[in-house]
């Protein structure tokens, strides 16, 4: 089993930056992928949408709309994922979710709890 834990969100202006935490509990040698996802106000959880993902080897990918923006980044040694986000607008406000998973355990896909991010003058 892994744990995922969230911190770092909170209340930000249009235009500034916020850095999200996520560490990791339990079996963390088995996490292969690690990224962030965010679910907007509103909306259920099978709309919540990727924002950026990175791979055991470094390898980085982000959603259309982060791009240029905002920044994964992982420590291997504590299997810890950061998302630096800057210029950060409106239609960023959401519950942002950790995701990483583990494909030689029983339980492949993990999630944290979550954490709110809300944009707004």
């Amino acid at each position: 089993q892994v744990q995922l834990v969230e911190s770092g969100g909170g209340l930000v202006q249009p235009g500034g930056s916020l850095t999200l935490s996520c560490t990791s509990s339990g079996n963390i040698f088995s996490i292969d992928h690690m990224g962030w996802y965010r679910q907007a106000p509103g909306k259920p959880r099978e709309q919540r949408e990727l924002v950026a993902t990175i791979t055991s080897d470094g390898s980085t990918n982000y959603a259309d709309a982060v791009k240029g923006r905002f920044t994964i980044s992982r420590d291997y040694a504590s299997v810890s994922v950061y998302l630096h986000m800057s210029d950060l607008k409106p239609e960023d406000t959401a519950v942002y979710y950790c995701y990483a998973d583990a494909p030689l355990l029983p339980i492949v896909d993990y999630w944290g709890q979550g954490t709110q991010v809300t944009v707004s003058s």
